[in-house]
């Protein structure tokens, strides 16, 4: 009789021992990946709010100077975009206005303004405030920790 015998050959692949290893090193990998990255996203999201809000003051200045007043809290930062219906004197304004478009701050919250400033803040009520009601949204009584605005660049 001929019996068939398993060929001398290695069996090609990984051991559960060899495979489990090579998880730990990618999960210990990305855990200090992730430890090391995580805070720079939030510091990163901080510096666009601060710069975002520079670039609104300018705009704000801008049109202060054509149109010798600063947009009033109703007509708010849309007014740097496209002339106010109720402006004073329409042929001042910049054609094309003052900006091409109202970012969002890095939350996916619109920036807020009021003119004149609460004298309350950092600022000590300067003529108008702008602001990013930071990453909690919120602005209301106890929600203004985080808030990021022109009176704490």
């Amino acid at each position: 009789m001929n019996r068939k015998t398993r060929s001398s050959r290695p069996i090609n692949g990984f051991t559960l021992i060899e495979l489990m290893v090579v998880i730990v090193i990618i999960g210990i990998l990305t855990t200090v990946v992730v430890i090391n990255v995580l805070p720079n996203v939030d510091k990163a999201a901080i510096t666009r709010a601060r710069a975002d809000i520079a670039a609104l003051e300018t705009a704000l200045i801008s049109y202060k100077a054509d149109t010798m007043v600063f947009p009033s809290s109703q007509q708010g930062l849309a007014a740097l975009k496209a002339a106010p219906v109720d402006l004073g004197n329409p042929d001042r304004y910049r054609p094309g206005g003052y900006l091409t478009r109202l970012p969002d701050d890095p939350w996916g919250h619109p920036y807020q303004y009021a003119s004149p400033g609460r004298p309350d803040r950092g600022g000590g009520g300067g003529a108008f405030d702008v602001w990013s009601m930071g990453p909690d949204g919120n602005s209301a009584a106890g929600g203004e920790a985080d808030d990021i605005g022109n009176w704490n660049l």
